[in-house]
Formats: C-alpha cells, sequence, structure tokens
C-alpha cells in the first residue's frame, strides 16, 4: 500500500537530559528537543495484517493536525517544531475515518462495511491513569501518527477500543461527505474535552473567548454556541481564519494585528462592559502572548483552558487567580468520558454543524501540497481524501 512516511535524524539537544527509556526504544518524550532534518517521502510498505482484537481500516479522509504541520516546520537548527511524543519513522497522519474492511477474530461490535472514526490517542486501559478514568494521561500512551503509524495511508489496523460508528452520520449528510465530518471528530473532541469535562463546562449565557482560529479553537467555538454561551469573542492573527470564526458562531472577531491601539483583554473588557470572560481557552499555542491578555480579562471565577501545545513557558500574575476565584487548566486528548458518541450523536441529530471548518481538500498523492499550505495558517481544515 501507499503510505506518507517521515523519518528524521535522532540527535537530542546538548541541554536536554535523554531518558534510559527514550535511548532504547529511540522515541522522544519531547520531540522538538530531538528530531532534526525531517524528510518526507510516500512510500510502498505492507499493508498490516490486523490482530486479533484489531479491524483493518480502509481510509477514506485523513486531516492536517497542527502537529503533522510541526513535524514539516522546523527551528533554525533543523529541530522539528512538535513538543510530543514522537518515534521516527513513521506513517503520520491521526484525524481520520474510513471503512472497516476486516475485523480480528475477537472483535466484537464492529463488521465489515461499518463507518469509524477513530480516537488517536491510544489508552493501555490498565495502567493507574486509565482505570482511575484518565485514558488521555495513560502512562503508556502512544499517539497514532506520532509514535506510531497512523492514517495518511490505503490502510491502517487499529484496536476495536478507539473505533467509533459513524454510520448515522449518513442521516444528515452523504456518505462522501459523512467521511469529512468523520475526521473532524478528533480535533472538536479535543476542545470538547478542555472544555466540558477537564474544565467542567459552563452554564448557560456565559461568556467565552477563544484565542486561535485554527481547528481546535474552531471546534471550541462552534461547541460554544450550541452549549448556550451568550457571547462568544475570537481572536487570530490571519484574517481568513477571523472570518471562518464568524461562520462557525463567533459573535465577534478579531485580527490581533488590526485592533487599533487596544489589545485582546481591553477589547473583551469593552466587549464584556467590565466583567470579563468566564471561559478563556488558549488554542494557538502561544502561552507567552495569550496568556498576560487571558488573566487581564477573566470575570470572577473565570477559567483559563490550556489547549495549545508548545514547549515554552510564561510568567502569569498568581494573585489574579486567588483574588478572582480564578483556575486555569490543561487539557490533552479526547478519549474516554463519551467523548467521541456525544459529538456523534450531537452531527447525527443535526445540531452540530461543522461543514465550515473545512476549507481545502486534497488528494493523497497531493498530501505534500496539504502540508504545505497548513504551514500558513489560514486554512481552517485541510483535508486529504485517500
Amino acid at each position: 500500500m501507499k503510505a506518507l512516511v517521515v523519518n528524521a535524524k535522532w540527535k537530542p539537544r546538548k541541554n536536554y537530559p535523554v531518558s534510559e527509556e527514550e535511548k532504547v526504544k529511540k522515541r522522544a518524550s519531547i520531540g522538538s528537543q530531538v528530531w532534526k532534518n525531517t524528510t518526507f517521502e510516500i512510500k510502498d510498505v505492507p499493508t498490516p495484517n490486523p490482530r486479533d482484537d484489531e479491524v483493518l481500516i480502509k481510509v477514506k479522509t485523513c486531516g492536517i493536525c497542527g502537529s503533522d504541520t510541526h513535524l514539516y516546520e522546523t527551528d533554525e537548527e533543523g529541530y522539528i517544531i512538535f513538543s510530543g511524543l514522537t518515534k521516527l519513522p513513521c506513517i503520520i497522519g491521526h484525524e481520520f475515518s474510513g471503512i472497516v474492511e476486516k475485523v480480528g477474530s475477537n472483535v466484537r461490535d464492529l463488521r465489515k462495511g461499518d463507518k469509524v472514526a477513530v480516537e488517536s490517542i491510544l489508552w493501555c486501559g490498565r495502567c493507574q491513569s486509565c482505570r482511575s478514568g484518565f485514558p488521555n494521561q495513560c502512562k503508556y500512551i502512544e499517539l497514532m501518527g506520532l509514535s506510531v503509524d497512523g492514517a495518511f495511508a490505503e490502510y491502517v489496523a487499529v484496536n476495536e477500543r478507539y473505533c467509533w460508528k459513524i454510520n448515522d452520520l449518513m442521516h444528515v449528510h452523504s456518505e462522501e461527505d459523512a467521511f469529512d465530518i468523520g475526521a473532524l471528530i478528533e480535533p472538536v473532541g479535543c476542545a470538547y474535552n478542555g472544555i466540558f469535562i477537564v474544565g467542567d463546562g459552563f452554564n448557560p449565557g456565559a461568556i467565552v473567548v477563544v484565542y486561535g482560529a485554527g481547528p481546535i479553537g474552531l471546534g471550541a467555538i462552534t461547541l460554544s454556541k450550541i452549549a448556550g454561551a451568550s457571547q462568544i469573542i475570537a481572536f487570530d492573527i490571519r484574517d481568513e481564519r477571523v472570518k471562518i470564526a464568524k461562520d462557525l458562531g463567533a459573535d465577534h472577531a478579531f485580527n490581533i494585528h488590526k485592533l487599533d491601539r487596544q489589545s485582546p483583554a481591553d477589547k473583551v473588557m469593552e466587549l464584556t462592559k467590565g466583567c470579563g470572560a468566564d471561559i478563556l481557552v488558549e488554542a494557538a499555542g502561544a502561552a507567552p502572548k495569550t496568556i498576560p491578555e487571558m488573566e487581564r480579562s477573566m470575570a470572577v471565577n473565570g477559567k483559563i483552558i490550556y489547549l495549545g501545545r508548545a514547549a515554552t513557558s510564561t510568567t502569569m500574575y498568581l494573585d489574579v487567580l486567588v483574588s478572582g476565584a480564578n483556575k486555569i487548566v490543561g487539557s490533552r486528548g479526547h478519549s474516554g468520558h463519551g467523548i467521541f458518541p456525544s459529538i456523534i450523536k450531537l452531527i447525527a441529530a443535526d445540531k452540530l454543524r461543522l461543514e465550515r471548518m473545512i476549507t481545502a481538500r486534497y488528494s493523497f498523492k497531493n498530501v505534500m501540497d496539504a502540508i504545505k499550505a497548513s504551514s500558513h495558517r489560514t486554512d481552517g481544515k485541510i483535508l486529504v481524501k485517500i
């Protein structure tokens, strides 16, 4: 089968303490500290043979994630930008949907021909974190398309427990469109997890501010809209994404560079009549620039939900948390807690409309053009048709 394989040179930075496990497995906990000089190649590789508890999926649609972009982009020394778990070479791609082609002997609930969307957080189910209800914090976690082979390929073999049927999406979408929407469940699930699970949700009528109108930020906007936010304010640095944010339900959306002498915090306080925001979502991965704005525009009992991933640190005036009874929480992933089935039910009921998030589609033979386009950060969601 054809697959997009990414490789790089293992060369830990001089100041990065490589653990024994990393050395043995050649698997970096912080990819940006180890991997440099990446190469991308569509190659012929063996079609995987599913194990007893796995299904073989014919991939139909796979989205470009920011982590894929961060494998493609490098810093001035040639190191990848992605700061998470990484093992190369690897078939990348993890936001996908497809058709079950073959099932293992122990598979119980899936049949050949089922349409599925798939979690990319591969949790073990046995460690203390998993058994305590925190699969996204699994001690033995693998990340599909980053530390194990993913879905920019004709076929992928996946354990049944990570797969969710999307047959019901055909109630409101054509089959082809259903596969495209199905590929959006993973990134929207990350926003769902951050706002409603880790962040404990909000009361209808809350004011929500989203920094970063990429796919996860756009997911946060549309979820907040249907959950009853009274006002949604979005910020980005690209006019194209500002427009998409408005299309998906933001009441106000701004290019930060065009605020006419105002800071984002000033704009939030103006629009909320001095009350501030109840929920502030960081989906830009730019904490040194966004957190200072957020802390100055929080309502009493407000929450900052940190979804953006970057190997960085920033200062924060912590007395804001004390005097305002405020919180800041971090969130990773989309597994557990009924997240995938909840999103599937919302889409099938025609209550969650994600089509406007899709701004470009590419054929698999042009996947590198898609990845290059993602680095411009002007699209909503770029999809690759396999």
